[in-house]
């Protein structure tokens, strides 16, 4: 997303003259629903939006600083992700609407909320069309990888080359050292994998951390950004925390329309992922008992609270703690398979077959 004019103005919408009250964006997105049906484009909370619809969930914050994602979805939906990513960040870093006729602290909403938005506001109305005048959209400046996952990296080629990445003085970290592209970030051992998979080096990350918590690059767009790895679907997973926004995109931790993904083979767990969704369980905020407060962004299906976390956690437990008896007892993968430790839940998660298998060999090999 390098926001180039062309791209700007592609499908006849001039933008200079059409954020005013969002005019053509309708035409732009029957577009986009006709190739692309799938996608979805959701705010969460504070400066964090949802793009669904691209094999996994991606976490958007777009604002004066640029763009940043967390995750890329499927190579095949990088074009339909690319311009839902340029229609909102338009409608965000761009701001155009100088429609509410009323400033001051008398205006619904209460003093300095803005007056685009139909608040009090410092400014005036008359300003308002040269304050919030459109200018070069930010590009996309970075991508955050919750694990080496296709369904979470395979876009990362195609997007992160529409993006730019700033660096101080003479330096630049973009592919030979122009800043060109934006730059991916994961956990050391995405990478490690991606290297010894001869994935394709170009949805590599350029940049990792190897510690349990990082707090990244400082602020971004108004707020702080934590990365915090587990060894829970694979052993490279990380969690992105907004703190602003408070705001979590969990990646394949949790999967609210299905059973977790355990990769055994890839250093995942069943204790990791208890681990995990106690770890947000920790960081979330209900706002009114198990309510709103903190909103999670999970790898698939819809955005989750503390309560749903909750109840995923328990899910995860009651199954663990069944085929563990059941391995105590001796029993063999087919016979556990047979017993149906995840029958009150099936109709909740769908097929649970690989869930089942990942569990037992996780536990038998502890």
């Amino acid at each position: 997303m390098r926001m180039k004019r062309d791209r700007l103005t592609r499908g006849g919408c001039a933008v200079a003259l059409t954020l005013i009250a969002g005019v053509c964006t309708l035409d732009r997105l029957a577009a986009r629903q006709a190739t692309a049906p799938g996608i979805q484009v959701l705010p969460v909370q504070g400066n964090v939006y949802l793009l669904a619809g691209a094999g996994g969930n991606i976490s958007i914050s777009t604002g004066y600083d640029g763009t940043l994602l967390v995750d890329a979805g499927r190579a095949e939906m990088s074009e339909a992700v690319l311009d839902n990513l340029e229609q909102l960040a338009t409608l965000v870093q761009m701001p155009f609407f100088p429609l509410a006729p009323c400033v001051g602290p008398r205006c619904p909403g209460g003093a300095g909320t803005g007056a685009y938005t139909g608040g009090g506001s410092w400014t005036s109305q008359a300003v308002n069309g040269t304050v919030h005048s459109p200018g070069s959209l930010k590009p996309l400046r970075y991508i955050i990888n919750t694990s080496d996952d296709s369904e979470h990296t395979g876009g990362n080629a195609s997007i992160r080359a529409t993006g730019m990445t700033f660096t101080g003085g003479n330096v630049a970290r973009g592919a030979g050292g122009e800043g060109v592209g934006a730059e991916v970030w994961a956990h050391e051992a995405v990478l490690s994998r991606m290297v010894g998979e001869k994935v394709d080096i170009e949805r590599h990350p350029q940049m990792t951390y190897d510690t349990p918590k990082y707090k990244w690059n400082g602020f971004f767009n108004g707020e702080g950004i934590e990365l915090i790895h587990a060894a829970a679907s694979t052993d490279g997973d990380t969690m992105v925390y907004f703190r602003y926004s408070d705001v979590i995109s969990t990646g394949d931790i949790l999967a609210l329309d299905r059973y977790p993904a355990i990769h055994v083979d890839r250093g995942g767990s069943i204790q990791g992922t208890v681990d995990a969704l106690n770890r947000v369980l920790d960081m979330a905020v209900a706002q009114n008992k198990s309510q709103g407060g903190t909103y999670i962004v999970p790898g698939h299906g819809r955005i989750a609270d503390i309560g749903d976390v909750a109840n995923y956690r328990n899910m995860v437990i009651r199954v663990r703690d069944r085929i563990q008896e059941s391995i105590k007892n001796g029993q063999s993968l087919p016979q556990v398979k047979a017993a149906r430790p995840t029958l009150d839940f099936d109709g909740m998660y769908g097929s649970p077959d690989a869930f089942i298998e990942a569990v037992y060999r996780s536990l038998s090999v502890r």
